[in-house]
């Protein structure tokens, strides 16, 4: 079936709207939630939202906030643009619509770059073989960095986050921990990982940058254990604690 290139305004039943897989960004009841319910009972939603069809109806790439919010208000249809996109184009647009949005969580960052990374890596498999060469991870990287206006390297270690257990992701979302001590952690296994957790909490304490690194060389030396961690993590005062 031929592809239909051009969009396609509509309104659409919430019912046939569905999330997109595994998106990055969180939808959550807070204040800024309440404040957009408000609006659009009010208004309506003035901005239509951004979706690819599917076999099942259609996958939402831009407006997860405002479907929630619709929802929430009792409205049973939204405004729409219809746009026929593959998985990788989707990806792609919808990390690019929200990236530069305000107050970010380092998670959210963390994945984003990620789906956006491996979108990008995806695309250029179709071209392997073209002196273009997409598809390398040098590649992947600069197209990130021109897109979001960070650094490769910047790039690179919020993606490293996409490693940490979800309870160690929590602390950076809090501002609790370090982005470089989340950084250092991610090369631990989960199964440290938990037990670096464990030691937190039992110290109420976050591991220095310093101690961090020391945990990461420990681990691929093959040296780290339990007993390690507590050690490191028992010679950093309770509720001491690295800020960015």
């Amino acid at each position: 079936m031929p592809r239909n290139d051009k969009p396609i305004s509509a309104e659409l039943p919430l019912s046939a709207l569905h999330p997109f897989p595994n998106h990055p960004y969180k939808v959550t009841d807070d204040e800024a939630m309440f404040a957009l319910m408000d609006s659009i009972d009010a208004h309506g939603v003035l901005s239509p939202v951004l979706v690819r069809p599917e076999k099942d109806g259609y996958e939402i790439i831009s407006g997860h906030r405002r479907c929630h919010a619709a929802k929430a208000v009792g409205l049973k249809t939204v405004p729409a643009i219809v746009c026929d996109l593959s998985r990788s184009e989707a990806a792609i647009l919808l990390v690019d619509s929200n990236l530069h949005r305000e107050h970010l969580l380092p998670s959210e960052k963390a994945f984003a770059y990620k789906l956006k990374m491996d979108a990008i890596k995806h695309q250029g498999k179709s071209m392997e073989g073209t002196s273009c060469k997409t598809g390398t991870k040098s590649r992947s990287d600069e197209l990130l960095a021109e897109d979001s206006g960070e650094s490769a390297r910047t790039i690179q270690r919020y993606i490293r986050l996409t490693n940490l257990i979800p309870e160690l992701l929590e602390y950076l979302d809090r501002d609790e921990m370090a982005l470089s001590v989340g950084v250092e952690l991610s090369y631990l296994d989960d199964e440290m990982q938990y037990a670096v957790l464990d030691a937190m909490e039992a110290e109420d304490c976050t591991p220095s940058y310093s101690q961090a690194v020391r945990l990461k060389n420990l681990s691929r030396c093959g040296d780290l254990n339990e007993k390690c961690i507590m050690a490191v993590m028992q010679e950093q005062k309770a509720n001491q604690r690295e800020r960015v």
